[in-house]
């Protein structure tokens, strides 16, 4: 096997970390702001330079350095971190730092058993532009995009990628720009649903190119890795990506960006509501009990991080049999249940439909037919627009 160069290592080590730093400077993390210089490897020591301007007060190169030790102990590096502060040369040529030379500069050791501060923090979530429990101080605006929405559930398995997917194509068949993310790292479903893959490049100003299916510029990690490569990644790694997905990606101008979360309430939504400001969030539930009651933690969690929830879309509702009798193998009304309970819409109600699973597998969303179950989606569409509007 070939051995990954030390400062490929080092890199994958030290990008998610560093992302979830924030310079009080510029407002972006130290990663995007260019700060990290000499990342190296050496035995099980790991090097990398924190590069200070004349306005950055020794209080915030001291908070900032140790916040970077936290997160990268926090990624499961066992080695000793040093950490270098040395005068910026200016931002890095490549990625988030520069290049890989030598650092004479005087630096501080830091073991891999050092402590968490005393004060009640999350570890891993303290630092620069973290309050105590992970909440930003500054969101960063997406130049170009004019709106976010995010599509969640409380649980995997009720189709949040499938409605994710016909929103997006939708909303792009109404005459919106619409871009589509898919944060779900573990399980990206977006490739597959558009029949879109292949490697991303990166243009002129260093920012990833999505793909584009059926108008919608699409942003996944399986773009980015072999389908049959599993994601064995860390949370802090999870997050890196999320914000890159955000922040990196040439996304251009866009009426609205439809963000496909994972299932649950973890590392990547938190990043999401940190990172940018959310027009609002669509949970996507069936009617079983054990369902809608994972909906409504998702609806609690957005609350709770003031988060509008634009309301409730009750998946596999029913299911109509050739004779023509329907039927609700999932229960009923759970769906219509809970948006009363929170006093949120119930925007759409979508049948359990063999057409909506054969579109996903082709890649070819139902919603591009004006009949039958892709009406539920076109009406879908067009009520979050009229929402958003």
């Amino acid at each position: 096997m070939t051995k990954t160069p030390p400062d490929a290592e080092a890199d994958a080590i030290l990008e998610p970390a560093a992302t979830r730093v924030r310079d009080p400077l510029s407002g972006r993390s130290v990663w995007l702001a260019g700060m990290i210089h000499n990342a190296r490897i050496e035995g099980d020591v790991l090097h990398f330079t924190l590069g200070a301007k004349a306005e950055h007060g020794a209080e915030d190169l001291e908070r900032m350095r140790d916040a970077l030790v936290r997160n990268i102990q926090a990624t499961g590096w066992p080695g000793q971190i040093r950490c270098n502060v040395r005068p910026d040369v200016g931002p890095a040529p490549q990625g988030g730092h520069g290049g890989h030379g030598h650092d004479h500069d005087h630096g501080h050791d830091h073991g891999a058993a050092r402590q968490a501060p005393a004060g009640g923090g999350v570890r891993g979530m303290e630092g620069g532009g973290m309050q105590p429990h992970g909440g930003p101080i500054v969101k960063q605006r997406i130049p170009g995009v004019q709106r976010i929405i995010a599509v969640a559930s409380g649980k995997g398995g009720v189709g949040k990628s499938t409605v994710a997917t016909n929103l997006a194509v939708g909303l792009a068949l109404s005459g919106w720009k619409v871009g589509l993310m898919d944060s779900d790292i573990y399980g990206p479903s977006v490739p597959t649903m558009l029949k879109v893959g292949g490697q991303v490049f990166a243009n002129s100003d260093k920012k990833i190119v999505p793909h584009e299916a059926y108008g919608v510029k699409a942003m996944s990690i399986g773009f980015l890795v072999d389908e049959s490569e599993p994601i064995i990644w860390r949370g802090p790694m999870v997050m890196g990506v999320v914000r890159q997905f955000l922040q990196e990606v040439a996304w251009g101008d866009l009426d609205v960006l439809v963000i496909d979360l994972p299932p649950g309430t973890g590392d990547a939504q938190l990043t999401l509501i940190q990172a940018v400001e959310l027009s609002g969030a669509i949970i996507v539930t069936t009617p079983q009990d054990v369902a809608v009651l994972d909906a409504v933690r998702g609806i609690e969690m957005f609350r709770k991080l003031d988060v509008p929830v634009m309301g409730v879309v009750e998946n596999m509702a029913w299911m109509d049999l050739p004779g023509g009798a329907r039927i609700h193998p999932f229960g009923e009304g759970g769906g219509r249940r809970t948006a009363e309970r929170y006093e949120v819409p119930l925007l759409a109600e979508v049948p359990l439909d063999g057409a909506i699973r054969e579109g996903g597998d082709q890649g070819r969303p139902v919603v591009l037919n004006d009949r039958g179950p892709g009406l539920a989606f076109r009406d879908l569409a067009a009520t979050v627009r009229e929402a958003l509007s």
